[in-house]
Formats: structure tokens, C-alpha cells, sequence
């Protein structure tokens, strides 16, 4: 019997209790799930795809993502610049929140600014898009610290619009503080002007929501499936949450184990989607602790040494972990960024540095290391794909040149919480998105930490002062070919300095009941409103 067979016969029972219930035969209802639970319903506390997504069914955005990923019209119907650093979006008339009220430019006013707040994981977007000013009530003007040459792209980042009176009557002025674990209104709760309204949310066990029948969409014809409510149920085993979907307790899945997609695609009752996600998996270090948290190394830090953090690549084969752990749905990179093709990454740069042990061991030697050392590696258990056997496989490898390591693997909820106030030495990230320019990650990602939000996810807190400068050049750069080549440079710099150890590009497959049609996107986000089941 087959792994994926035998999956279906001991975990059927066990789903259907979970997931079954009797529903109307006319009713359309989607059931789907994936392997970690949306982090919380405020949709300005935490930067991550599954959230961001689940969140976008509730909330909207000025301009949101089409079906080809383009940019089009939402909560603002048009836009001019007047000025290099001044932009005027003229709002859509006659939205109204979910509770019956007018959204206007107080309300965008207001979401912006706390989009900047200091416990808002997308500070660095919210800072981005400038200093807002209302117009009238349905005109907003904003205005940029510098030339933004991506200003409608990062407002199409999941930069979620709020009622500013639910947020005002519920103690909700200020981002849910998800960093510090802490509960907040709006971590359960959820006032937007979007096609689904949150029904209840019952962390790590349940998510409802139902159609907004007053949504503005619906008269502008955006509402092309025919799905009135939605249950998300997450499974973190992985055999039981397939085996809900072939006993058809489930509709869709967004995270299929690799390892079944061939014998999925033999199921006569499941369609599977495949594709190339915009996202880069990649470990960071810890170079700024003189003392790493989780070592046996005592009174310095080995990952300051730019050879030790080369021996950790040159030790990591990536190309195994495609092969064995990831069944060839991964494409190994050596740009960290999550499509560098789009970004416009010349590909002679993609050249990883070789997978050499015996490099590994000298450089490691070379730097004081002959005999290895111990570290910790944590990684999330239900984020990315196959993510735990990937640090896994890591620490196998890394054993082989004498590095002891032991993987922390943990669920995203405490996962993200521990990263973010940096209580790591080594550790796991993906980044991604609709996006694909790389000012998306060289700003939030790989540039130093301050208090506008760049570096928020430089979990390994180094600080270089020319590599900032190229990064800063590039954010304000209105000359697409200078623009181009700065970036080019930084990624180079980024390379030979190995801030971070690139690992690989994802593919994601997604499993759907074969009488539900859903539109596959390369940012991996389940777009409900275009969903059709028959």
C-alpha cells in the first residue's frame, strides 16, 4: 500500500470528524486548508503570505493585484503625480465598512499613519508611501520622502485600508503588538470594506467568513466565482490534510507534500495547479551578538568572520535538498531575492559559491574552527515547504565539516514572535510576494535595521554602511538603467559578503477538488473571489 493510500485510510475518520458537516446542496461553501493557521486578523502585524492573504479577502488596499498579477483600481479609482514626490488618489465613492459605514480619507489617512506605527510589520511600506494629507472626503495626497518609482506597487503590498471609528471605539489605534505575543481587538476581530466579512476565528482550529452582499465590487462585476462562504480548517499533518481533501471533506489545499504531487495527478477527483512561487528561502546569522545565544562558543561570535559564514554555504548542497527533500519542486539560486530573473538580475551573477567540503573544513580552520563548534538552527515546522526537512538536511550536511547543530523547529506562531525580537543564531526565512522588484527585499530584508522599518526582517542584524548606501541610492533612483545597475552592484556586494546563505526558489503545487477552479498565482495567494466549485 501506498504512503499517500494508507494516509487516507487511518486519517479519513479522524478529518471527517474535523471537517464534516452536513451542508445545503445548493450551498457554496469553500473548505480549505494548509499546514499553520493566519497569524492574526489585524492585518498590519504581521508581513506574512498566508496572512496577508486571508487578511486580503477582509480588507483592501488603494490598488490591489489582478489575475496576471497586474495593478488595477480599488479603494482608489485614479491617481496623478504632481509633483516627483507628491501623489493624489481620488477615492471610490459609495464604499461602506462592513458595519454599514462610510470609507473615506479619514480613514485612509488613518490607516497610513498606522501602517507607520512602530509595531506595524510593514512600517517600512507605510513610511514608503509618505506623509498622507486629506484633500476633501474623497481625495488623499501623499507625499514621499524621496521619489517613489514604485509607489502604486507597494500600495498593492497588502497596505490594508481601516475604519478609523472601529478602531477608534475598540482600542485599536495602534498595530496588534505581535512581536511582543501580545493579544489585541483586532487579533480576532476585523472591520473591512472587502468582498468577505470574518465571521469568527478561532486560532489553530478555525476561520468563517461569509459574503459581504454590499461589497462595491459586485456592481463593478470583480466577483467572477460564486463562493458565499468560506471555512479555513488548518491540519498540520500533512497525511491528514490530504486525506481530507481525496475523501472530499476538504475542497482545496494550498500545500500539498511534495512527495505526493505525482500520485495526486493520478487521482481521477484532484486537479493540481503547479507553478514557480515568487519566493526565496535562505538562512541568516546572527554577526552582530558578540556572543551568540545558542553556542558553545564562548566569548566571541564565529558568524563576524565572513569565512565562517562561507564554510556554512560551501558545506550546504543545495542541489540535494532539491533531489531528495523537496522532489525537484525547488530551483537552487544564489540571488537572494524571490524572482531575480524579474528583478532584472543578470543571470551570469547567479553562480552559487561550489559545494566543497574540503573548502569548507579549511575555511573553517583558517578562521579557528578546525574542529567545528555547536549552533542552534531554528526554523518554522508549518510555514514553508518541507521547511523542518530542510534544516534538517542542513545540519546533516553541516556535520560533515564538524559543526554540531541542533534544529529548533517550532510552529510559525511562536516562530515569527522568537525571530523578530531576534532571539536567534542562525535561522530560516522566505521572502516573496506579488512583487518582484528588489527594492521589496533589499529594503526590508537585507538593509540594516532602523527606526523606519528597513532591516525589520534582518534577523542576523549586520550593519554595513556601503551596502546601505546603495540600497538608500536605489530607493529614490527615477533612472530605471542607473536604478538597475546600483541594484546589480548590491546584490554583487551582498554575494561576496554572504550576509545570508541563499538556498533555493519555490515551487508551489496547489490540490483542489477536480469541481473547483481556482486562479494559480505566483505569489501564492487563494484569491476567493474568483474560486468557481460546481
Amino acid at each position: 500500500m501506498t504512503r499517500l493510500a494508507l494516509a487516507r485510510n487511518i486519517a479519513a475518520a479522524l478529518a471527517a470528524a474535523i471537517l464534516a458537516a452536513p451542508l445545503a446542496a445548493d450551498a457554496k461553501t469553500l473548505r480549505w486548508s494548509s499546514q499553520g493557521d493566519y497569524l492574526t486578523a489585524d492585518p498590519m502585524a504581521q508581513n506574512e503570505l498566508l496572512t496577508n492573504s486571508i487578511n486580503g479577502q477582509v480588507y483592501e488596499s488603494l490598488v490591489e493585484r489582478g489575475k496576471k498579477l497586474e495593478i488595477l483600481p480599488s479603494l482608489a479609482t485614479s491617481w496623478k503625480q504632481t509633483s516627483p514626490t507628491t501623489w493624489v488618489f481620488n477615492l471610490r465613492t459609495g464604499v461602506k465598512f462592513h458595519d454599514g459605514s462610510d470609507f473615506t480619507a479619514d480613514d485612509v489617512v488613518f490607516s497610513i499613519i498606522r501602517l507607520q506605527g512602530k509595531t506595524s510589520n510593514f512600517r517600512v511600506y507605510g513610511n514608503g508611501v509618505g506623509t498622507p494629507r486629506k484633500i476633501d472626503q474623497y481625495t488623499v495626497e501623499l507625499t514621499t520622502p524621496v521619489p517613489n518609482p514604485v509607489m502604486l506597487e507597494m500600495l498593492a503590498n497588502s497596505l490594508f485600508m481601516m475604519s478609523k471609528a472601529w478602531c477608534e471605539k475598540n482600542n485599536a489605534v495602534n498595530t496588534q503588538d505581535f512581536t511582543n505575543e501580545k493579544e489585541a481587538y483586532t487579533a480576532r476581530n476585523a472591520m473591512g470594506t472587502g468582498p468577505f466579512i470574518l465571521v469568527s476565528r478561532d486560532p489553530d482550529v478555525k476561520s468563517v467568513f461569509k459574503k459581504n452582499p454590499n461589497w462595491w465590487g459586485l456592481k463593478e462585476n470583480r466577483f467572477d466565482g460564486n463562493v458565499d462562504e468560506i471555512v479555513y480548517t488548518p491540519i498540520g499533518s500533512a497525511g491528514t490534510r490530504m486525506s481530507a481533501l481525496l475523501a472530499g471533506n476538504i475542497d482545496f489545499v494550498l500545500d500539498p507534500p511534495p512527495s505526493d504531487v505525482d500520485k495526486l495527478k493520478q487521482e481521477k477527483d484532484i486537479k493540481i495547479y503547479e507553478g514557480r512561487e515568487n519566493r526565496i528561502v535562505f538562512l541568516q546569522m546572527d554577526q552582530a551578538r558578540d556572543e551568540l545565544l545558542y553556542s558553545n562558543v564562548k566569548g566571541k561570535n564565529p558568524f563576524k568572520d565572513v569565512r565562517v559564514r562561507k564554510a556554512f554555504y560551501q558545506a550546504i548542497d543545495v542541489y540535494a535538498i532539491q533531489k531528495a527533500v523537496m522532489r525537484g519542486l525547488s530551483v537552487p539560486t544564489a540571488i537572494n531575492l524571490p524572482n531575480p530573473d524579474k528583478a532584472g538580475i543578470p543571470k551570469s551573477m547567479d553562480k552559487r559559491y561550489p559545494y566543497d567540503i574540503a573548502a569548507s573544513k579549511k575555511l573553517l580552520a583558517d578562521a579557528g574552527y578546525p574542529n567545528g563548534f555547536e549552533v542552534q538552527l531554528d526554523c518554522p515546522n508549518n510555514r514553508y515547504i518541507n521547511d523542518e526537512k530542510i534544516c534538517v538536511a542542513v545540519a546533516g550536511m553541516l556535520a560533515k565539516v564538524g559543526v554540531t547543530i541542533k534544529v529548533n523547529a517550532i510552529p510559525r506562531a511562536q516562530y515569527f514572535p522568537k525571530a523578530q525580537r531576534m532571539e536567534i543564531s542562525f535561522c530560516m526565512l522566505g521572502w516573496g510576494g506579488a512583487t518582484t522588484d528588489a527594492i521589496f527585499t533589499l529594503q526590508p530584508v537585507l538593509h540594516s535595521r532602523n527606526d523606519q522599518g528597513d532591516g525589520d526582517y534582518n534577523w542576523g542584524n549586520y550593519k554595513d554602511a556601503a551596502f546601505d548606501a546603495m540600497i538608500d541610492d536605489a530607493k529614490g533612483d527615477t533612472d530605471p538603467q542607473h536604478r538597475q545597475e546600483t541594484i546589480n552592484k548590491a546584490m554583487q556586494y551582498f554575494h561576496d559578503h554572504v550576509f545570508m546563505i541563499p538556498l533555493h526558489l519555490q515551487v508551489i503545487p496547489w490540490a483542489a477538488r477536480s469541481n473547483v477552479e481556482v486562479v494559480h498565482r505566483a505569489d501564492n495567494w487563494l484569491q476567493t473571489t474568483w474560486i468557481k466549485i460546481k
